[in-house]
């Protein structure tokens, strides 16, 4: 009962409660920025979660039915099975099938080859999102330190004693853009560190499934 006492007598009335929407206004034109950088954020998320899900698709069972097609020496099956499936392993896979027949270095390289540039998709706009949850913290100090000279301003021509509610208003103002850009920047950061675990993850299958396929090719018929 205290508590709720001491809450219901420091809680401000509810006619002076500003939304979140009050509180971007009030963070200035600064806000504009971090904002289109959480939707930036959040577009390259969702995006990037979406393509590695698929690229992580590779049942186990294709590759069993590869290495049945290639010991039998079904070639263009083998090339039939892997372009019926959309995802890094399959289109290594194809390649190093369709160079059956070349040195084990050349079928090692052309694979190799097709594994980089699967990576530098799955990699995609990564980039961006690091960049967000560096620059967003970054830019929401900077509307403070704005808004901070723009309140003393404010109370250096204020004629006569300074209020405490112009000084307060001035600096919680100031202080709405650091957290906005805190919150956009540490989701970023978050969200990179997710998605790139994720991407690693799906290289060590990339890397497993090549192996095992030079394996294959060196198995005795």
């Amino acid at each position: 009962m205290l508590f709720a006492q001491i809450v219901t007598n420091t809680a401000p009335p509810s006619d002076e409660a500003l939304s979140v929407i009050d509180l971007a206004i009030k963070g200035g034109f600064m806000m504009i920025p971090i904002i289109l950088c959480s939707f930036v954020a959040i577009y390259i998320f969702v995006e990037r979660v979406l393509t590695i899900n698929k690229a992580n698709q590779s049942p186990e069972a294709f590759i069993g039915r590869i290495k049945e097609m290639v010991l039998r020496g079904d070639v263009n099956g083998a090339k039939l099975l892997c372009s019926q499936f959309d995802s890094p392993i399959a289109r290594m896979i194809e390649k190093g099938v369709s160079r059956i027949g070349s040195p084990l270095k050349t079928i090692e390289a052309s694979i190799e080859n097709v594994a980089k540039l699967e990576l530098f998709k799955l990699e995609k706009n990564l980039s961006i999102l690091a960049t967000v949850s560096g620059s967003a913290p970054m830019m929401g100090f900077l509307g403070t330190v704005i808004g901070m000279v723009s309140a003393f301003i404010a109370i250096a021509q204020e004629e006569g004693s300074v209020s405490p509610k112009l000084l307060s208003s001035g600096i919680y103002t100031a202080m709405i853009t650091t957290v906005a850009g805190l919150v956009v920047g540490i989701m970023a950061y978050l969200a990179y560190n997710y998605l790139v675990t994720r991407v690693s993850k799906v290289v060590h299958k990339m890397e497993y499934s090549a192996i095992e396929f030079i394996d294959l090719l060196q198995e005795p018929r």
